[in-house]
């Protein structure tokens, strides 16, 4: 659904004084019942009611020497809808005109209290996103930072009111590129969009005619072509193709084939629902990243070191398979060590979902794995009968020892977490060539393991490569701490910036911004476009 970005007329109301003339301070005689009308309102909430007790039921948005604090809050709902907020909820309009009933003591009281509960509700949407994630999609297990409701109310009364209204959006300088990408894309769908879509079903170099045209079209008005009058599909477009393939996780080859045809063909409505998404999920990680840490980026297939905002090593990865048993949590916790020559002791989950059905079948199968006690020690398979017990009765577990075969490879990461999710080598390095890369159980393999173990041993060995080496060479299980652990962030974003700050997208892999967008739109929050 798309409506129309209202108007900005409230500021030239906010440049004169029409509401001190209705929502004027109490005059002497009439203050009890203002005190009794905020007491009264205040009561069911009970971070409203301490606020207003420890005032003594006096107002901060009432008198004449509120006008200030009052302005600043309307400028700020009337801006609300830019950081992808509900507009009614904050409509600046609807609210003067209930300033302006406001016109008996009891009545201000009322609206004293109205405001802030709406101001509280506004810092939390704000500051901390309007979603609670979790509620929306299970597999999403980061802890939002809340602050504390009536710390935030009592903070603002005592600050400079625009300058505390500015500081609750999220200071990353990714939050700050999203909602000038978002802006940009409404005064583009204002005017048209990206013009008509591309029909053919596949394009390439040498190409002509008007799915051409279309084509030509759409890569100028995404900004992936200079603008140019050929009908025909020339280097230009090639290049630009693969411009536009590189900016949405694509094969880059040039080709117009099907993935990238559906590409190509998203409506811009949709592009902006996903950068409205990714400003919510950035509100939910409202904290610092830490000077360094990895970013892993479901979406995109990515984990990165990240140094003072700039990446400084990037890898490809496998993320979980599409199954919901079998999904990457998306999380943030710290990595504390890596393990060279590590064994692999298998979930549980897999032993008895995975492999007791096949140990059933054939007692010899997966011989790449021992069968231990609940003291760790190799049973014999010959002295289990493997059919006599069931996936809750089964009582042995599974290891598999270091080498090179092993399903972790040479050396994983650690990060500990209840989710038993960590970072690893993997033997399949063939996986890391495929353009969507689900395949885990839901840990996350990476392509280059050692050089990213170098990268994070260069802060605290001269020679890290040879240190590592030195401990890889002797094949057994080495535990290696980080003197400086690093925070490691398991994101999912489809829309995201560059390190240039241009726009990116990826594909809803797990359909869990489509779920968000949902719960967001039941909320208020709508695409609008922007004319002129």
């Amino acid at each position: 659904m798309f409506v129309s970005m209202s108007s900005r007329s409230m500021r030239l109301f906010l440049a004169t004084s029409l509401i001190l003339s209705v929502f004027a301070a109490p005059a002497a005689a009439q203050v009890t019942a203002f005190r009794q009308a905020v007491a009264e309102a205040a009561a069911r909430d009970e971070d409203l009611a301490a606020f207003y007790r420890a005032r003594e039921f006096q107002g901060i948005w009432s008198g004449n020497a509120d006008r200030s604090r009052r302005n600043a809050l309307m400028a700020a709902f009337a801006e609300a809808s830019n950081h992808g907020l509900p507009a009614a909820k904050y409509d600046a309009n609807a609210l003067m005109a209930q300033l302006r009933a406001a016109s008996t003591p009891a009545d201000q009281g009322r609206m004293e209290v109205a405001l802030s509960r709406l101001f509280m509700s506004y810092a939390r949407d704000i500051q901390t996103g309007m979603l609670r994630p979790s509620s929306v999609v299970s597999a999403i297990k980061r802890e939002v930072p809340y602050r504390s409701r009536l710390g935030t109310l009592q903070a603002f009364s005592q600050s400079n009111p625009a300058g505390f209204l500015r500081s609750l959006p999220p200071s990353s300088p990714e939050y700050t590129r999203l909602m000038r990408e978002k802006l940009r894309l409404e005064r583009l769908l204002g005017n048209g969009g990206w013009g008509p879509l591309v029909r053919a079903s596949s394009l390439a170099p040498g190409a002509a005619g008007n799915d051409v045209v279309n084509l030509r079209n759409r890569l100028i008005a995404m900004g992936f072509l200079e603008r140019t009058a050929t009908q025909t599909y020339d280097s230009a477009i090639q290049a630009a193709v693969q411009r536009f393939q590189q900016a949405h996780g694509l094969d880059v080859d040039g080709n117009v084939g099907a993935d990238t045809m559906r590409q190509l063909n998203i409506p811009m409505g949709n592009r902006l629902q996903s950068v409205i998404v990714a400003m919510e999920r950035e509100r939910w990680n409202n904290r610092p990243r830490g000077q360094r840490h990895i970013w892993v980026n479901l979406t995109d297939f990515t984990a990165a070191i990240v140094d003072n905002d700039r990446v400084t090593f990037s890898t490809r990865s496998v993320i979980g398979a599409i199954p919901k048993d079998r999904e990457t949590p998306e999380f943030s916790d710290v990595m504390e060590f890596m393990i060279i020559n590590p064994s692999w002791y298998v979930p549980r989950s897999i032993v008895t979902k995975e492999y007791l059905p096949m140990l059933k079948r054939n007692a010899n199968a997966v011989r790449q794995l021992d069968v231990t006690d609940s003291r760790g020690r190799i049973v014999s398979r010959g002295a289990i009968d493997f059919n006599q017990y069931t996936a809750k009765t089964f009582p042995y577990s599974m290891r598999q020892g270091p080498s090179e075969g092993n399903a972790l490879g040479l050396v994983k990461f650690i990060f500990p977490n209840k989710y038993n999710i960590y970072l690893h080598d993997t033997p399949s390095k063939s996986l890391f060539g495929r353009e969507v890369r689900a395949f885990s159980h839901g840990c996350i393999r990476l392509n280059d393991p050692f050089d990213f173990a170098y990268a994070l041993l260069a802060k605290q060995e001269s020679d890290p490569q040879g240190f590592f080496q030195a401990r890889l060479s002797p094949g057994r299980e080495e535990r290696v701490d980080l003197n400086e652990p690093v925070p490691v962030h398991i994101v999912y974003r489809t829309a995201f910036t560059n390190v240039t700050g241009s726009l990116q997208f990826r594909r809803d892999i797990y359909n869990r911004d489509a779920l968000i967008w949902n719960a967001l739109a039941r909320e208020g929050v709508a695409v609008r476009a922007v004319q002129g």
